[in-house]
């Protein structure tokens, strides 16, 4: 067996009770660290929210392999253990809700900085701009060359 295929085995084999509360822990987990990083980005902390990156990965990664275990033992679930899949199910909820505030506050951050370069640029491009007419009276300056050396990375 693979090591992949032992770990699915030992999630499956763990009691109700157990397996459920293994859920639910890593889901609170994520979703407060989430919150921490909504907390940050709101504070207009975004390198301390950055540095939260390759934790929230590793927890979402577990929450996620505690949710398929979780999946596939729906029906011993609730016949075992009922309540507790019912509290995982409200808390899963939560995290829904969390994310999406998340996501919401990224967002608004991303418009925000994009925002604030594009003035810049203006800015700086604005300095560039000549101050002598050409030829047939009129000031010209294309507006990409008024902004060089300044940039937007737009896959964020």
């Amino acid at each position: 067996m693979s090591a992949a295929a032992d770990r699915i085995a030992l999630l499956d084999s763990l009691p109700a009770e157990e397996l459920c509360a293994q859920a639910e822990s890593a889901l609170q987990a994520l979703v407060t660290m989430m919150n921490e990083e909504t907390t940050l980005l709101r504070a207009g902390r975004f390198r301390d929210a950055a540095g939260l990156t390759a934790q929230k990965t590793q927890l979402a990664q577990d929450y996620v392999v505690f949710a398929r275990a979780v999946q596939r033992q729906t029906e011993r679930l609730v016949a075992e253990a009922s309540t507790s899949l019912d509290r995982l199910h409200k808390n899963h909820d939560a995290l829904a809700t969390q994310m999406a505030e998340n996501l919401r506050v990224i967002a608004t951050a991303k418009n925000l900085a994009e925002d604030l370069i594009g003035d810049v640029a203006d800015t700086v491009g604005a300095k560039d701009h000549t101050r002598t007419y050409d030829r047939s009276g009129e000031v010209k300056m294309p507006r990409a060359a008024s902004a060089r050396g300044i940039t937007v990375n737009r896959a964020l």
